[in-house]
């Protein structure tokens, strides 16, 4: 159960997916920025991460999320952030932010 965990694969992509929504919906891409950084104040930004690092540890923990499904969950929220338009380089950063937390909160 410490590689794998006790979530499906469907579970961690619906809620790695619900996790970029409410990123996406309280600090939404500002296309006008070159490198498509969120328009959000950075307190507001700040706020917002916190509050998706927390919903993430808590699904990591009472899913007991292991080395596969942390990393498809990563991978996922990259996509989707990807996806909504989002530049590179702050979805990459946001990305391995969420990780690092879930992973060191053991």
């Amino acid at each position: 159960m410490g590689i794998f965990g006790s979530a499906s694969s469907k579970q961690v992509d619906e809620f790695a997916k619900a996790l970029a929504r409410q990123l996406a919906q309280e600090c939404p891409p500002d296309p006008a920025n070159e490198d498509q950084r969120p328009a959000a104040t950075p307190k507001k930004l700040v706020a917002t991460l916190e509050d998706i690092c927390r919903k993430a540890l808590a699904f990591k923990d009472q899913h007991k999320l292991g080395i596969y499904k942390k990393a498809r969950l990563g991978n996922t929220f990259r996509w989707e952030l990807a996806g909504m338009g989002y530049g590179k380089a702050f979805v990459e950063d946001v990305t391995q932010r969420l990780i690092v937390y879930i992973a060191r909160k053991s």
